[in-house]
């Protein structure tokens, strides 16, 4: 029998179904997936799957290949497919369209129009995958360490255009197709916070005359990484940010606006996204701001090329901020 994973705790019962494997509790399994406990009950009638067994008190139990299919399920729902497409699936279809998934999506876009992974060239290809195994490995020091070597000789923009962006593409592909656990891709993302946010406290506080610039998500919105990319271009064109994190209430956002002011609001939205959510937040956020204050908005959500917003400018690159801010000043009395 397969020891039970240390980082799923809960009682290890076997399921009815399958009476030699280790069972992980509904509660478990939302905390490893990101699937809330209602949505695998819904599933459950609406699907019929996930199908637990129960232990001795009835409670659901879900054996390790379940919470494999879910993990691929829920990596393919921030992708964008619907439960009806992909819930219920065998576990190899499961990969087969993460496979997909990762090979179709588009990819950022370099400062002068080629893909980010273009733009690194052979040059940075072997740092990007070095990069990568030591994240692998898990090699925290490392990684810290190639990274912040890797400011110093491309500078701040061109680390994150060049070596940054196409490293984001190669671990979300990763991810998609099982090659990587979200604890790696955690500790990833912490790895590369640490060293941008030491890059941005060494430029200083922006002058007088730059603006206040708020940065923050949505409450849907986990993913920071993007927003911080977006305030090193920022902050490289000397402006005050002021960064929230993420997941903050829309509320939220304009007393902060007020309380700061901040004269430009920037938000970050992945590709999971409901368009909804968007697109109503960004109604209700403009309604609650003074007029002057401008949002800009960037990100992999389709809905933002899609679906124009009055008071609200769409930022396709990063590429794009400079000339943003040059428009802005310009505009200043």
């Amino acid at each position: 029998m397969l020891p039970p994973d240390p980082s799923l705790p809960g009682p290890v019962i076997p399921c009815q179904a399958e009476a030699y494997a280790p069972g992980f509790t509904i509660a478990a399994v939302e905390r490893d997936t990101g699937l809330s406990k209602d949505t695998l009950r819904v599933w459950e009638r609406r699907y019929l799957f996930p199908v637990p067994g129960r232990d001795v008190h009835g409670e659901r139990l879900y054996s390790r290949e379940q919470l494999e299919q879910l993990r691929l399920i829920k990596r393919l729902l921030d992708t964008g497919h619907r439960p009806g497409q992909v819930v219920g699936l065998p576990h190899a279809d499961l990969q087969a369209l993460g496979r997909q998934a990762g090979g179709s999506k588009q990819r950022p876009q370099g400062p002068r129009g080629k893909t980010a992974v273009t733009a690194a060239g052979d040059v940075l290809a072997p740092q990007i995958q070095t990069c990568f195994e030591l994240v692998k490995r898990h090699d925290a020091l490392g990684l810290r360490h190639t990274l912040s070597a890797a400011v110093q000789a491309l500078g701040l923009a061109p680390f994150v255009s060049t070596l940054v962006a196409p490293l984001n593409t190669l671990i979300g592909d990763a991810w998609m197709d099982g090659r990587l656990e979200i604890f790696e891709e955690h500790f990833y993302t912490e790895s590369v916070t640490a060293v941008l946010r030491h890059g941005i406290s060494s430029l200083g506080v922006g002058g007088a005359a730059s603006p206040r610039v708020l940065l923050t998500t949505f409450p849907q919105e986990s993913h920071g990484l993007g927003l911080l990319m977006a305030e090193t271009f920022l902050a490289l064109q000397g402006c005050n940010c002021l960064s929230l994190g993420v997941q903050t209430p829309v509320p939220d956002i304009a007393r902060a606006v007020l309380a700061h002011g901040a004269r430009i609001v920037v938000l970050s939205f992945s590709a999971s996204l409901n368009p909804k959510d968007v697109t109503q937040g960004l109604r209700d956020l403009r309604g609650l701001l003074p007029p002057a204050v401008e949002i800009w908005t960037g990100g992999a959500c389709p809905v933002l090329q899609r679906r124009s917003l009055p008071g609200v400018r769409v930022l396709a690159s990063f590429a794009a901020i400079e000339p943003e801010l040059q428009r802005w000043r310009q505009a200043q009395p």
